[in-house]
C-alpha cells in the first residue's frame, strides 16, 4: 500500500491488485466529510475483488472540526458548497489522469462514494464514461444531474445504498436521487437497510457483485 502518492493536487492511497497482475479495473472510493482516505481503505480486503487496483484519494481541503480530517467542501450554514467548483475539477482531471497512469481505461473505472463523497461520484461520475457509480448515504447536489441533451455521454450505471435511519444524511436524500436518475433512464440498484449513517458488511457484497456485473457488461 502506497500511502504518498500524490497527481494532480490529489493525494491518494492505492491498493493495487493482490493477484500481482495488472488490474483488471479500477475501484475509486470518496471519503466523507471530516474523514480521509484510511477511512474506506480499511475495506479494500473484505470487498474480495482480487483483480482490481483500488485507489482512496484524500479531499482538497482541510476539515475545520478535525486535524486529521478533510472535506470536499463546506457544509456550513454560512459557506454552503463552497469550495465544490474546485473539488469538482481537481476530481474530474485526477480521473481522466489516471489511465496514462494505471493503464485501466473510465470504462473500466468504478467510482465510489460515501456521504459527502457519495454526492461527489454523483456530481462527477455522471458526466463521465465510467462502468458505474457507488453511492453509500449520499445525495445529489442541486444542479448536479447532466443535461440529456447536452451530453453525448451515456451515464453510467448507479448502485445506491442508505440506511433507514440515517440521520446524517436522510433516507428522502436517497429516493429522491433514485427517482430523479430514473426519470433520466440511467439504470439504478437501490437498497435500503435498517442501520443508522454508516457501512455494514451486507452492502460490500451489493458493491462487489456490482462491480462485477459492471466489468461483465463492459468487457
Amino acid at each position: 500500500m502506497n500511502n504518498g502518492s500524490k497527481y494532480l493536487s490529489l493525494e491518494f492511497i492505492q491498493v493495487p491488485p493482490t493477484t500481482g497482475k495488472v488490474p483488471k479495473g479500477l475501484i475509486v472510493a470518496l471519503h466523507g466529510w471530516g474523514a480521509n482516505a484510511e477511512d474506506l481503505a480499511s475495506l479494500a480486503p473484505f470487498l474480495n475483488l482480487p483483480d482490481y487496483q483500488f485507489l482512496f484519494p484524500n479531499a482538497p481541503f482541510a476539515h475545520p472540526y478535525s486535524p486529521m480530517g478533510r472535506a470536499w467542501y463546506d457544509l456550513s450554514a454560512e459557506n454552503m458548497y463552497k469550495g465544490l467548483a474546485e473539488s469538482r475539477q481537481l476530481l474530474t482531471d485526477w480521473l481522466l489522469s489516471l489511465e496514462s497512469s494505471t493503464g485501466v481505461p473510465l470504462s473500466r473505472t468504478v467510482l465510489s462514494g460515501f456521504s459527502q463523497g457519495g454526492a461527489m461520484t454523483l456530481d462527477v461520475g455522471l458526466k463521465l464514461p465510467l462502468a458505474g457509480l457507488i453511492v453509500m448515504s449520499g445525495y445529489l447536489h442541486p444542479g448536479a444531474v447532466p443535461d440529456a441533451t447536452s451530453t453525448t455521454t451515456a451515464s453510467p450505471p448507479v448502485l445506491i445504498m442508505h440506511g433507514r435511519y440515517d440521520q446524517v444524511v436522510p433516507l428522502r436524500a436517497a429516493l429522491q436521487a433514485k427517482e430523479t436518475l430514473e426519470l433520466l433512464e440511467i439504470a439504478v440498484q437501490y437498497y435500503e437497510f435498517d442501520m443508522g449513517h454508516e457501512i455494514q458488511l451486507p452492502m460490500l457484497e451489493l458493491i462487489r457483485n456490482f462491480v462485477v456485473n459492471t466489468q461483465v457488461t463492459t468487457e
